[in-house]
C-alpha cells in the first residue's frame, strides 16, 4: 500500500487497529514528513481561554503564542511573545516588552493590543484559566502603553503571577470580533478554529476523532530543526484503547503515542526501532472523593478507605517508576512538606474508621470512575475493589470519555464516588496546587472533590497576595496538613511520565510542566 493510501486512512475514520502489518514509517506531504501522535483523550474545545487538559494544551501550545513559555527540566520560564520585562519595587507592576516580528496566521502583526485583549478576555469569559489572575487583575488595569509594550497592574501584590503567564495564549482580536455571535466574543467559533500566531495553523479539526496541524513556513519564531528538517505538519489521531496505539506504534502506522501501560512500555523498549521516554515528574495520581454527596461525604468512611487502600500496589502497577505522595503538593515543589500522617494500608485503623461512619457493617457498593483507555488507572482500580474487600465494601469500576467523566464531575450531585485524576501543576508556585483545594477550583477537573473547608480556603486565598515568602511557605504548609486530615481524595502517587515513540523523531523535550500525555510539537523533526 502506498503512503497515500495511509493518508487515506489516518483522515478516515476506520481504526488503525484494523489495518495490516506493514513496514510504513512516517506520513510523506510532498517532499516533507507528517508526525503522526495519537493519544487517548479528545479535545471537545479548543478555545484557550475556556479550557485546558493535555490533550487540548497540546494543540493549544501548537496553534497559539503565549508572552513566556515553560521548557526544560527543571522547568524554566523563557521570553517568548515577550522579549524582556520588567517587575515595579512593589510587586503591583509588570511591563512586558513585546518581540516586533511575531505575526498571527492570517498575517496580522500581534502587537500590545492583541495582549491587553486576550487578557481581557480570559477574564471576562470566566472560564479555564481566569481563576489564575481575577482575584488579582482586572481588565481595565491592562494597557497597551505602545504597539510593542503593554502593562499590568494589580490589585495587590500576587507572587505567582509571572508563575501563570506562560499559559494564556495571544488571540488576534481582529478574527474574534468578525466571529462574535450574540456578544458571546468568539467563544463559539473557537472552539473548534484558531485565531493565533504558533508554530501550526489547522488544516482540520475533528476534536473527537483527528486533528491536522500543519507547520507555518514563515514561521515568526523559526525553526529550531532549519527549514530543511521542517515538518510539514503533524496528525494527532484518537485512539482510545492503549492496544490499538501499542500496535499502531509497533507497525509504523503511527510515529508517537501516549498512555501506554508499564507493561506495554516494556516490551516495546525491547523492539528495534522504538524509543521509551521516562521522565520523573510532578504530576499526581489521586482518587478524588465526592465530599458533598453519597457515602463519600462521610469523612470516616473516607479515612476508612484511605487507611485500607493497598499503596504498594501503585508501585508494583507503574514496574517501580512511582514514588508515593507524602502530601498533596508534589515532591520538589516549593513549599512541599512532608505530613506526618499521610495514610499508608492499615487494617486496624481502616476498621475504626469505618466503625464510626453511617455504614459501620460496610455492605455497600461505591462507584469508581476513570479515563476510558487509560490501562495503569483500571488497574489501580481493580486494586481498590481488592483492597476494599476487607471493609465489606464493594466497587464497580468504570471506565468513560474524558469529557464524560468531568461533564459528570463538574456537579456534586452527579460526580461519582470516587474518581482517578491526574493532575499537572501548571506552574512552579505552590498556589498552583494549592488552589486546587479552593471553593474556586469546584466544578473543574480537578476539583471533583468539591472539597470544604473554609478557613483553609481562608489561609489559600491569603497565600495567594502574600509577599512575604517565609510567611508564605508557613501557610501551605499548615494547608497541607489540613487537607490530609480533611482526606477528600486518597493520595496516591507521583508517575514517571512516559511516551513511546520511533527512534527516527528527534528532539523530543521533557518538561514536569506539561500535563500527562503532553508533548511541545514545535522542536520535533524526522530524521530519514
Amino acid at each position: 500500500m502506498s503512503h497515500t493510501s495511509r493518508r487515506a486512512v489516518l483522515l478516515g475514520a476506520g481504526a488503525l487497529a484494523a489495518l495490516p502489518a506493514s513496514g510504513w514509517s512516517f506520513e510523506r506531504d510532498g517532499n516533507r514528513k507528517v508526525l503522526v501522535f495519537a493519544g487517548n483523550q479528545g479535545v471537545p474545545v479548543l478555545d484557550p481561554h475556556v479550557r485546558y487538559d493535555w490533550s487540548t494544551r497540546m494543540i493549544q501550545q501548537s496553534v497559539y503564542d503565549g508572552l513566556l513559555k515553560y521548557v526544560g527540566a527543571p522547568p524554566r520560564i523563557i521570553p517568548w511573545l515577550a522579549e524582556r520585562y520588567e517587575e515595579s519595587a512593589d510587586g503591583l507592576t509588570y511591563t512586558f516588552h513585546l518581540v516586533g516580528n511575531a505575526k498571527f496566521h492570517n498575517g496580522d502583526p500581534l502587537d500590545a493590543e492583541a495582549v491587553r485583549f486576550s487578557f481581557e478576555r480570559g477574564l471576562k469569559l470566566n472560564a479555564g484559566i481566569a481563576w489564575m489572575l481575577k482575584d488579582f487583575l482586572k481588565p481595565e488595569n491592562i494597557v497597551a502603553v505602545d504597539p510593542r509594550t503593554v502593562r499590568f497592574t494589580l490589585d495587590r501584590p500576587f507572587a505567582p503571577f509571572i508563575s501563570y503567564v506562560p499559559w494564556w495564549y495571544i488571540v488576534n482580536p481582529k478574527q474574534v470580533a468578525a466571529n462574535t455571535v450574540d456578544g458571546d466574543n468568539g467563544r463559539r467559533w473557537l472552539t473548534e478554529n484558531a485565531a493565533g500566531s504558533g508554530p501550526f495553523k489547522l488544516r482540520r479539526f475533528d476534536g473527537n476523532t483527528l486533528i491536522h496541524l500543519d507547520t507555518v513556513p514563515d514561521y515568526w519564531k523559526g525553526w529550531p530543526m532549519g527549514e530543511a528538517n521542517r515538518l510539514s505538519g503533524v496528525i494527532y489521531r484518537l485512539l482510545r484503547e492503549a492496544a490499538p496505539r501499542r500496535a499502531a506504534l509497533q507497525r509504523r502506522e503511527i510515529d508517537f503515542g501516549t498512555n501506554f501501560s508499564p507493561d506495554d512500555l516494556e516490551q516495546m523498549a525491547r523492539l528495534p526501532g522504538v524509543a521509551i521516554e521516562n521522565h520523573a515528574g510532578f504530576t499526581t495520581f489521586g482518587i478524588k472523593f465526592n465530599c458533598q454527596q453519597g457515602p463519600t461525604a462521610d469523612i470516616n468512611l473516607r479515612k476508612a478507605i484511605a487507611h485500607a487502600f493497598d499503596y504498594e500496589s501503585l508501585i508494583t502497577i507503574h514496574n517501580g517508576g512511582a514514588r508515593l505522595m507524602d502530601s498533596p503538593f508534589p515532591t520538589g515543589m516549593a513549599g512541599h512538606v512532608s505530613v506526618p500522617d499521610m495514610p499508608r494500608k492499615d487494617l486496624e485503623k481502616a476498621r475504626v474508621f469505618l466503625a464510626r461512619s453511617r455504614v459501620p457493617n460496610g455492605d455497600i457498593e461505591l462507584e469508581y470512575v476513570h479515563v476510558q483507555g487509560l490501562e495503569d488507572a483500571r488497574r489501580i482500580g481493580l486494586a481498590l475493589l481488592d483492597s476494599l474487600r476487607a471493609l465489606n465494601i464493594r466497587v464497580n469500576i468504570v471506565g468513560q470519555p474524558w469529557t464524560t467523566m468531568v461533564a459528570r464531575g463538574s456537579k456534586p450531585d452527579t460526580a461519582p464516588n470516587m474518581t482517578s485524576v491526574y493532575v499537572t501543576p501548571v506552574g512552579t508556585d505552590p498556589d498552583t496546587v494549592a488552589y486546587q483545594y479552593h471553593r474556586d477550583s469546584w466544578g473543574l477537573y480537578y476539583g471533583m472533590s468539591h472539597y470544604e473547608n473554609p478557613e483553609v480556603w481562608a489561609m489559600i486565598a491569603e497565600a495567594r497576595g502574600m509577599v512575604d515568602q517565609t510567611r508564605r511557605m508557613a501557610i501551605y504548609a499548615e494547608v497541607q496538613r489540613r487537607i490530609v486530615a480533611d482526606q477528600p481524595e486518597l493520595f496516591g502517587m507521583i508517575a514517571n511520565r512516559t511516551w513511546a515513540r520511533r527512534d527516527y523523531v528527534k528532539d523530543f523535550e521533557f518538561s514536569p510542566i506539561r500535563f500527562t500525555g503532553e508533548v511541545d510539537l514545535y522542536p520535533l523533526w524526522i530524521q530519514g
